[in-house]
């Protein structure tokens, strides 16, 4: 990944493996049981399906007809075609996906499966003294120019991605680096690939494979390959690049030797999301990925349709449908009233909402053409905690934010509306399907709202803390100022004493520095503050003992609370005083200002409020993440931690905050990988400090690792044997999990609006799409009609 400017930290693009390991404090045992970060888990594992099935309409090859065009909805037109760039998109990947080599493809359960198109078969043949992968070439797999695929695209591709010469402008290198040497085997269809370390992962090279011409030299890998591909190997190849239109059209390969392209040509056409309703609706797309209102329209379009409504009979819904009948009426009467200005103004809004109920309609006619495909994608949104600076600098702080969550009422609010089943992931390198998948979040334990409030007690974050300034630290003064200390000091000494005598409970906390009067509105109780079960003292002894200013700071709320008579006051119908001079306070003494009591109950520390600054993405696409962002902020709430919501422009989101560090709390999404002792190191890898101060974070945009946890992701990539790698995983998992930087919510839900007539296309959850066999629907003969009513 390319480096990013960050005020407070910076990504880096350097190979995980150069990076050198530095020591950590460790989690306490008391917090983290061994057992768990051990690798054992909560029951759940990879031999489970996944949570929900693919929906892309499976078909056999002879019920899909042969031609037609597939018109496809990308975001945007991709800006380079190499998807070893750091600029590389989804548009990239699924171009590459339709017309260069895949050595191995993902099934329904993400597992790397040998791609016969390509491969006769791939496997490690030596392990001793270097582990040898030998590949066995389709003998009929040519680039579209003719040439054979071999060993020299293997050869060309490794060192342009090997990380030995910077002239190649590559955003990723793992795994090409660990490669020793690439040979021809005993003839032109092997290709022998030797590491120099082992290398677990070894599957997730060379896909997609590149011809030799783009990765032969520095100037054609990082000019070559942007906007045009000479040659191609896969059931498509790259006909056109339209930018005024934004689309790009791919047709069938001739020189394709595997199963033939069913559809003459696929068009990507580039339609930003918050417009991907009109152009379904206008009939320009056949198939495109849709957030949760577009499939709401869909949903009611083809609800409507059913019910035999059409553009002539009123909505209920979109529109106009919420005004009611009283200012409808008031409207009419605005609109051509007295008041010509008035009326004016209103006749236009008028004129404004039956132009937007009508177009509305007609997008809803369209609408109800389509179906909705829907799974889970591989990928999950995750609540973010950057432990760099701050509050969440403490682990403490961190686990107490994780234990106030409820992750699956968060689940529950953005997946069951849809259908889809809503249980939170319980491990963050894989999702529930994948073989590595194992439930490892008993590592930081399930939501508790008092284990959360004793965590924050025991880092110093107490009720009424802010109110709190640190003890001054004095210079030393004159003679006079000490005698006049010390003559102060005797007679408060002497009030002390006979206070004692009188109240042998006197000298069980002490009130220096509070003031009791004024320390609330007037004609208000301030709420007594959480004592036994529900205080935040309580559970303390699970962990370390809490501090002695947390107990204190109870102490000392208590007394304010049977100190304060406003109650009795109010009770007799008497007036409510306000601040009095001198009340607990020396004669002559000013009263403080009243205080709320919300801020006596607020979190504090030392004089500063415990307040998190949450920065969410304010575009239209990101409702879900605001829905979920405000029950994060009530659950906070709950055990007194204070939210800055800030909300900031969908482009500078990720650049401006998440990469450069600027956020506390912050929501965001990883895809799950076949691949995560690899492609998952960087975003958990321990940042490092560089010279100038800053961190080196690679990906790991929390700012929260261990030593431990780069360790085992090193294990799990060097061992040969998939248990072991897998089991290591999990353990890295576990470490995760207990230093709660990333709190993973909720696999995201995969919507795919398609025309009802398109097979083997939508959502395809883990597995790769089979380019070839995406389609329409052969029509029936009519033979086949009258047997099918038969």
């Amino acid at each position: 990944m390319s480096q990013v400017g960050a005020p407070r930290g910076r990504t880096c693009s350097r190979s995980p493996r150069s990076r050198t390991l530095h020591s950590v404090a460790t989690l306490g045992s008391a917090v983290l049981a061994l057992a768990v970060l051990a690798g054992c888990s909560s029951g759940d594992s990879g031999d489970q399906p996944p949570t929900a099935a693919q929906d892309n309409a499976p078909a056999p090859r002879d019920k899909v007809a042969d031609g037609g065009t597939l018109r496809w909805a990308v975001d945007a037109l991709p800006t380079t075609l190499n998807a070893f760039q750091a600029d590389a998109d989804g548009a990239t990947a699924r171009i590459a996906g339709a017309v260069l080599p895949a050595l191995h493809t993902f099934d329904e359960r993400g597992r790397p499966r040998l791609n016969p198109d390509y491969l006769e078969s791939a496997e490690v043949i030596e392990t001793e003294p270097k582990q040898v992968v030998l590949y066995k070439l389709n003998q009929q797999a040519v680039w579209s120019d003719g040439r054979e695929i071999g060993a020299p695209d293997f050869v060309a591709q490794w060192r342009a991605l090997s990380g030995r010469d910077t002239a190649y402008w590559t955003a990723r290198n793992a795994g090409y680096e660990r490669i020793e040497k690439i040979e021809r085997g005993k003839n032109d269809l092997e290709v022998r690939v030797t590491f120099g370390k082992p290398y677990a992962d070894w599957r997730a090279l060379f896909t997609p494979l590149y011809p030799k011409e783009v990765m032969g030299s520095p100037n054609t890998f990082n000019d070559g390959a942007r906007t045009t591909l000479k040659s191609t190997a896969g059931p498509f190849l790259l006909k056109a690049v339209d930018s005024k239109n934004g689309q790009v059209t791919l047709s069938r390969n001739p020189r394709w030797w595997g199963q033939a392209a069913k559809l003459d040509s696929l068009v990507l056409t580039a339609v930003p999301r918050t417009e991907r309703a009109a152009a379904l609706a206008a009939d320009k797309l056949d198939l495109a990925e849709i957030d949760r209102s577009t499939a709401e329209r869909i949903a009611l379009a083809v609800r409507d349709a059913r019910a035999g409504r059409n553009g002539a009979q009123a909505l209920t819904h979109g529109p106009g449908a919420g005004i009611t009948p009283a200012a409808a009426l008031k409207s009419w009467a605005l609109a051509y009233g007295s008041d010509e200005e008035k009326a004016e103004e209103v006749q236009a809004a008028r004129e404004q909402n039956q132009q937007a109920i009508a177009r509305y309609a007609a997008e809803q006619k369209g609408l109800a053409g389509f179906v909705v495909r829907k799974s889970l994608e591989p990928a999950y949104t995750q609540l973010s905690l950057n432990g760099e600076s701050g509050p969440l600098a403490d682990e403490r702080v961190r686990r107490a934010v994780a234990r106030a969550i409820d992750r699956q009422e968060l689940a529950d609010t953005v997946l069951k509306p849809l259908g889809l089943p809503a249980k939170p992931p319980g491990s963050h390198l894989a999702l529930a399907g994948q073989p590595a998948y194992a439930d490892s979040s008993d590592a930081l334990g399930d939501q508790d709202t008092e284990e959360a409030r004793a965590l924050l007690a025991d880092a110093g974050w107490v009720p009424g803390g802010a109110l709190k300034k640190p003890p001054a630290v004095k210079k030393a003064g004159s003679e006079a100022e000490k005698k006049a200390a010390g003559e102060k000091a005797e007679g408060e000494s002497a009030g002390n004493k006979a206070t004692a005598e009188q109240d042998p409970k006197a000298d069980t906390a002490s009130d220096d520095g509070l003031y009791i009067v004024g320390d609330d509105k007037p004609g208000e109780r301030p709420a007594a503050p959480l004592i036994g079960a529900g205080g935040p003292e309580n559970g303390t002894n699970i962990l370390a003992p809490a501090p002695v200013a947390a107990f204190q700071g109870a102490a000392l709320l208590r007394q304010a609370a049977a100190l304060d008579t406003d109650a009795g006051a109010k009770a007799e119908g008497k007036p409510v005083a306000g601040p009095v001079a001198g009340a607990y306070a020396p004669r002559g003494t000013a009263a403080p200002a009243a205080v709320d009591a919300a801020a006596a109950r607020a979190l504090g520390k030392d004089g500063k409020p415990l307040s998190l600054r949450f920065v969410l993405p304010s575009g239209p696409g990101s409702e879900a993440l605001r829905a979920v962002g405000d029950r994060i902020v009530r659950m906070l709430d709950a055990i007194g931690v204070r939210t800055e919501i800030i909300k900031v422009s969908d482009e500078s989101f990720f650049k401006d905050h998440i990469a450069s560090g600027d956020y506390d709390l912050a929501l965001y999404s990883w895809p799950a990988t076949a691949f995560p002792a690899t492609d998952a190191r960087p975003i958990f890898a321990k940042p490092e400090p560089a010279s100038d101060g800053s961190l080196l974070v690679e990906q790991n945009y929390a700012r929260v690792g261990t030593d431990r946890i780069d360790q085992l992701f090193d294990q799990a990539a060097a061992t040969l044997d998939e248990e072991e790698a897998r089991d290591l995983v999990r353990q890295a998992d576990a470490r995760i999990w207990a230093a709660a930087g990333s709190i993973p919510l909720y696999q995201r839900p995969q919507l795919v609006a398609v025309k009802p007539d398109v097979l083997n296309a939508g959502a395809w959850g883990f597995a790769s799409p089979r380019y070839q066999d995406i389609g329409f629907k052969k029509p029936e003969t009519a033979k086949g009609a009258e047997r099918n009513k038969g």
